[in-house]
């Protein structure tokens, strides 16, 4: 699963370089180091080949939905059923996405002592993971984007804290995934597999990230 994510990147244009969009698409960009479900982020797609940015809030919610009950079951989805469960049926064959992240929590230990850990590349580099949007009309006359995160089993890294793992797509495979001209979404199921197990490393972070209110970098050091 994932539940907890971060993007640390300090500048907007350098992550739209990275990211392939136009350098306004961050102009009100700030690093994030607790990014929880329901809070707002920002989903990449494409339009007439083309990447764009569209801002979202994590927690997928359905166009024929009436109210946003159900966002919070709805932050993950499993790929091994994308294609047959309704809430996410119809964006796996329109609407698919990644999500830009530099990193995610898991935790380890006893509810009273739970410890997370931070699992990011070695590098720092981008990981770019498999999404789903959707679209609902929260007020008249007015659409809020929302997304979803797709899961695999996870890799040998993550398995001794969780059994499922975010699915990372390389840049190659970004660009087929997000295309909406594919008539087939089934066939690009085979993208939807668990990273190498050397990928990532992982950190202890501090217990503070318990709490999604806190955003800051400390979070990303144990606690002393």
């Amino acid at each position: 699963m994932c539940g907890r994510f971060t993007l640390t990147r300090r500048e907007g244009k350098s992550l739209a370089a990275e990211l392939g969009v136009s350098e306004d698409s961050f102009a009100d960009h700030r690093p994030r180091y607790n990014i929880a479900p329901l809070q707002r982020h920002f989903v990449v797609t494409t339009r007439f080949e083309n990447r764009i940015v569209v801002p979202a809030r994590w927690g997928l919610v359905n166009r024929w939905a009436k109210d946003a009950s159900q966002a919070s079951k709805c932050i993950n989805a499993r790929c091994e059923t994308l294609e047959a469960r309704p809430a996410f049926r119809d964006a796996f064959v329109k609407r698919r996405c990644v999500i830009p992240a530099d990193g995610f929590f898991e935790w380890t230990g006893d509810k009273p002592a739970r410890r997370p850990i931070w699992f990011h590349r070695a590098d720092m580099g981008l990981l770019l993971f498999a999404g789903l949007y959707e679209a609902w009309q929260a007020r008249p006359a007015e659409w809020e984007t929302t997304f979803t995160i797709i899961t695999t089993a996870a890799n040998s890294s993550l398995a001794p804290y969780h059994d499922r793992m975010p699915v990372i797509l390389a840049d190659t495979a970004a660009d087929e995934w997000m295309d909406p001209n594919n008539p087939d979404p089934l066939p690009l199921k085979r993208f939807l597999v668990a990273t190498p197990g050397d990928l990532l490393v992982a950190e202890p972070a501090s217990a503070k990230l318990n709490s999604p209110k806190f955003d800051s970098p400390d979070l990303l050091k144990p606690a002393s």
